[in-house]
């Protein structure tokens, strides 16, 4: 069972909307090649809101994540796509339904 997740909320600047949603879906690849994620889902919750779910079995798997390429990637370019930076929420899972 995953034991940990984090939860991310992203605010994208005005006219930048389109490339927050490339961005996101464009990180996939680079979740994929993470063997500690065993979850990710980016997600759109208004105009202008955006978030990332993860999860993983262990705290191991998600410092890895917060120090691997999607991380870097995102942070790389919060300026540029952000009101203000990405709101990281670290999560304890209680329990899951996985298909």
């Amino acid at each position: 069972m995953n034991q940990v997740g984090l939860l991310v909320t992203l605010q994208a600047r005005s006219g930048k909307e389109v490339e927050v949603e490339s961005f996101l879906k464009s990180a996939l690849p680079l979740v994929e090649a993470e063997t500690g994620t065993t979850t990710w889902f980016a997600y759109r919750v208004g105009p202008a809101t955006f978030g990332i779910f993860d999860t993983f079995k262990d705290e191991a798997g998600r410092s890895a994540h917060v120090s691997g390429e999607v991380a870097k990637a995102l942070f790389a370019r919060a300026e540029e796509l952000f009101v203000s930076p990405p709101q990281i929420q670290a999560t304890d899972i209680l329990t899951e339904k996985l298909s």
